[in-house]
């Protein structure tokens, strides 16, 4: 199903798509973060995949709940995006010779990852508000929350120490 097909008529189905879409994604992370982990080398990055794997996991069962609250078949779809972002990653990973300059590059990729989960949460609350589901809208601003934090740590070890050590 496209994104701009006749499948998809109305906010609710847009929303469930949509939920199909970011249950794919955090599935494919489930099992990514566990190959980025492995190659990292600074223990604090490391330990931050490891960290957010748990996180992951937890969004994924969190996606069920809310298939269930909207009474949706729990179901994923391809989402080109998360799988090009993930295929990207493991391209730089496999070019970077440099331990220091690989953990930089698997920042980024982490990074490109929770930016596009950011969007689709966001989007994904507004929706779920304009359809009267509140009750969706506060779990998925859990998880929304969750990965901002994400983002922010990553952001933090990447300035505070694995650019600055990839860079000499």
């Amino acid at each position: 199903m496209g994104l701009f097909t006749r499948d998809i008529q109305t906010m609710n189905d847009l929303f469930i798509h949509q939920l199909q879409d970011i249950y794919y994604a955090e599935k494919q992370l489930v099992r990514a973060l566990p190959k980025m982990a492995e190659k990292a080398t600074d223990k604090l990055l490391k330990q931050g995949f490891l960290t957010h794997l748990d996180e992951t996991r937890t969004h994924v069962e969190r996606l069920e709940e809310i298939f269930r609250m909207h009474g949706a078949e729990v179901k994923a779809v391809d989402c080109p995006a998360i799988d090009g972002i993930i295929e990207e990653a493991d391209d730089v990973a496999g070019e970077v010779a440099d331990k220091a300059v690989l953990d930089a590059a698997l920042i980024n990729a982490a990074q490109a990852a929770e930016h596009y989960e950011i969007t689709r949460y966001g989007s994904l609350i507004a929706w779920a508000r304009q359809l009267g589901r509140n009750d969706c809208a506060s779990i998925l601003q859990k998880t929304l929350d969750e990965e901002k934090t994400a983002d922010k740590k990553l952001t933090t070890l990447a300035e505070g120490r694995v650019n600055l050590r990839a860079a000499s």
